[in-house]
């Protein structure tokens, strides 16, 4: 007989603390000294404080001690029992809004830390608080004492009311932290300076949360305000505004010269749509081009030129010392995130560049800016933005859809602005088409001046001025032709990135296509409907990876030799229509290509190259409009004469303003957030190549854009 299996009870243990775990998770989740200072004031904000004082002091029996005092709520005794004596407690989660009359003001800390900063920055808290219209407590913890208790059984805060006068007008917090475990050095307190500055949020109105501080060594009456320099509020290159719910942009870019000059300013807008197109990494997070969900917020963001000249200017302008100019740019550095009106990120320098924009300047090709010529505010809200949370050690965002959201907006906006602030930044020779900086480097000119000089009988000396301002042309040049040549250079990377890809493609397609060849020599016709589709779609997949390996050619071979110069363009068009198949689907886009057989002397590769550049520029910007069908068109036209061939490119998008028309084939000119402006420029150089021009129509021809080029008919 088999035994009866008695199954045995659980027992219940409880879980218990050591009290170590105060100065445990005070090292752990307050990451340095700065940031458990901020913690407190935040504290002070969260008790609806219009002033903190921070002090640091020296007592003849304690020796130097920091002093936190504030105007705020105060605690009453319950208060102290209930929710400060309590770690971690949910009050704030519970209670997210502070109340002061018919004010209201979110909170900014919810997880507890307070008490642990203290813990952190010293072994001994003396705190007097008050409530409004109750009496003044006494509150004293020993955190070395608590730490070596054998439980929490004997972790106790001394409480009583406070016998003396109350220090407090109505009510109010302060502490004092005796046995200071870090040495407050001039550094340290720059970096304290630093991070209180960026603490209140630019968007927050005047006066409502000042903050004081005083070095050790100084007195009360040398109390200093706690803001930042005039300059960084008026910088040189800024964009501000505000993205929608779904995460549209809608922006308003300015240049203000630091020194006299003309400003200029454009309004922007973008859609989510297009911010999409941008994205890199669309396998990081469920991305998809209909909508974002991390909800709307306002920015604003300024940048400066950075070279010494440029820190002389802004020295000059504001009466400010030139060497701090710099220093103050990279105190306040990055973009910072404020959440209803006070600092989430970043809290220290390790986390300032958090959005990657430093990492972005080194692997992407283009003007970039760094995070230390940028000075940025974003005011996100708990209630618009909650799936936007930073992690408990206040250093970065949780990783989470919202927050991959958030952060392509803001690495757009600041595209959008890199972009203008390219055009205000443009000097006439870099405008200048390639052809004609090289002829700039002629000597014929200054050999005629020099002979003519020769035949009036004028000596040396009267020829070396006309010397010095022809090498100085010369040199001016010599400049524009090597800034040119940075976007030539950095594209050369991508030629041998291109180079890689095509051999690869090309290696896996000859293998695919054997196969696919000996599956329809062996088994063709195949009998079920079924398999024959599943082939067809298998064998245009291989044709379609050719058709790519094709199209980059031109990039991928460094002995690249033109084939023969024969093309149908209608083919070319249908061609590179495929590439872009999913592109035109998902925006739903009709497309209009003639029906014909035109035959052009021009590469294949290149023409491919020419009508890919116009086709994903104009559907990247019909990803702009919402309110009709989008359109894509095109146009073949014999010319006068009959020897060449007019294409026109029409789209019904937003259209290409007068200002942009003269710019936008230059190198270097774009308004694509993250594009690096040469696919124009490269289009235009490949008709050039053909005797022909790529040119933009002042008026489009269905309501957007219209890029018209011409080449050469091909010959019987």
């Amino acid at each position: 007989m088999a035994k009866q299996l008695v199954e045995e009870r659980f027992d219940r243990i409880e879980f218990r603390m050591h009290p170590r775990v105060f100065a445990a998770l005070g090292a752990d989740l307050v990451t340095n000294d700065v940031v458990a200072v901020i913690e407190l004031v935040k504290n002070s904000y969260d008790a609806f404080a219009s002033n903190v004082w921070i002090r640091f002091k020296t007592r003849p029996t304690d020796g130097d001690y920091l002093e936190i005092e504030d105007d705020g709520l105060g605690m009453s005794e319950g208060t102290i029992r209930d929710v400060w004596c309590l770690v971690a407690t949910p009050y704030r989660e519970e209670n997210p809004l502070s109340h002061s009359g018919k004010k209201n003001r979110r909170v900014a800390g919810a997880k507890g830390l307070g008490r642990l900063s203290v813990a952190r920055l010293g072994d001994r808290l003396h705190m007097l608080t008050q409530a409004p219209g109750e009496s003044c407590w006494e509150v004293r913890v020993n955190w070395t004492d608590l730490a070596s208790s054998d439980n929490m059984d004997s972790c106790f805060a001394n409480v009583r009311r406070y016998a003396r006068k109350s220090p407090f007008l109505k009510s109010g917090t302060r502490l004092c932290v005796f046995g200071l475990r870090s040495k407050w050095v001039k550094s340290r307190i720059s970096d304290l300076e630093d991070s209180l500055a960026r603490l209140i949020s630019p968007f927050a109105a005047a006066g409502d949360f000042n903050i004081f501080l005083s070095a050790p060594g100084t007195e009360a009456a040398e109390e200093v305000r706690i803001e930042s320099p005039e300059f960084l509020r008026k910088p040189k290159y800024s964009i501000a505004g505000q993205v929608d719910a779904a995460g549209n942009v809608a922006a308003k870019y300015r240049f203000a010269p630091v020194r006299s000059g003309k400003t200029r300013s454009r309004d922007m807008s973008y859609t989510w749509e297009q911010v999409y197109d941008t994205i890199l990494d669309k396998d990081r997070f469920p991305f998809t081009p209909d909508s974002a969900n991390c909800g709307g917020f306002s920015f604003e963001i300024g940048a400066w030129d950075i070279a010494s000249e440029d820190a002389q200017e802004i020295a000059e302008r504001f009466d400010f010392q030139k060497s701090r100019v710099r220093k103050a740019i990279r105190a306040h550095k990055g973009i910072s995130v404020y959440r209803d009106g006070i600092l989430v990120l970043p809290k220290s320098e390790g986390a300032r560049d958090w959005l990657g924009l430093d990492l972005r300047r080194i692997s992407k090709v283009g003007t970039r800016m760094s995070t230390s010529q940028l000075v940025g505010y974003v005011a996100i809200t708990a209630a618009d933005n909650p799936d936007i949370q930073d992690t408990s050690d206040r250093e970065r965002l949780v990783d989470t859809l919202a927050v991959g959201e958030f952060e392509e907006l803001l690495k757009a906006i600041v595209s959008m602005m890199e972009n203008e602030r390219d055009l205000d930044r443009v000097r006439h020779d870099r405008e200048k088409p390639l052809r004609d900086l090289f002829g700039q480097l002629s000597t014929d000119k200054l050999v005629s001046e020099i002979g003519e000089m020769a035949e009036e009988g004028l000596d040396v000396s009267d020829a070396l001025p006309v010397v010095r301002r022809h090498l100085e042309a010369f040199d001016a040049v010599r400049n524009a032709i090597q800034e040119r040549f940075v976007y030539y250079s950095r594209l050369a990377t991508v030629g041998t990135i291109a180079q890689m890809l095509v051999h690869e493609i090309r290696n896996r397609t000859t293998a695919f296509g054997a196969f696919m060849a000996f599956i329809k020599k062996r088994f063709a016709p195949f009998e079920e409907k079924a398999l024959a589709e599943e082939f067809d779609a298998a064998q245009r997949s291989v044709d379609s990876l050719e058709r790519l390996a094709d199209t980059f050619a031109p990039l991928a071979s460094r002995g690249f030799r033109r084939r023969k110069r024969d093309s149908i363009l209608e083919e070319r068009i249908q061609s590179c229509l495929a590439l872009v198949k999913r592109e035109i689907e998902s925006k739903e886009i009709s497309s209009d290509v003639p029906h014909g057989q035109t035959r052009v002397a021009m590469d294949p590769g290149e023409l491919d190259a020419v009508l890919l550049n116009l086709v994903t520029n104009a559907i990247y910007w019909l990803g702009n409009v919402s309110d009709r069908k989008r359109r894509l068109a095109f146009q073949i036209a014999p010319m006068a004469g009959g020897a060449r061939i007019r294409v026109s490119v029409h789209d019904n998008g937003p259209g290409i303003s007068e200002e942009d028309r003269e710019k936008i084939l230059l190198p270097g000119f774009t308004r694509k957030p993250g594009g690096i402006g040469m696919g124009l420029t490269v289009a235009s150089e490949l008709v050039a190549e053909y005797d022909g021009n790529l040119a933009v129509a002042d008026n489009g021809a269905i309501g957007g854009a219209t890029f018209v080029f011409d080449l050469p008919v091909k010959k019987e």
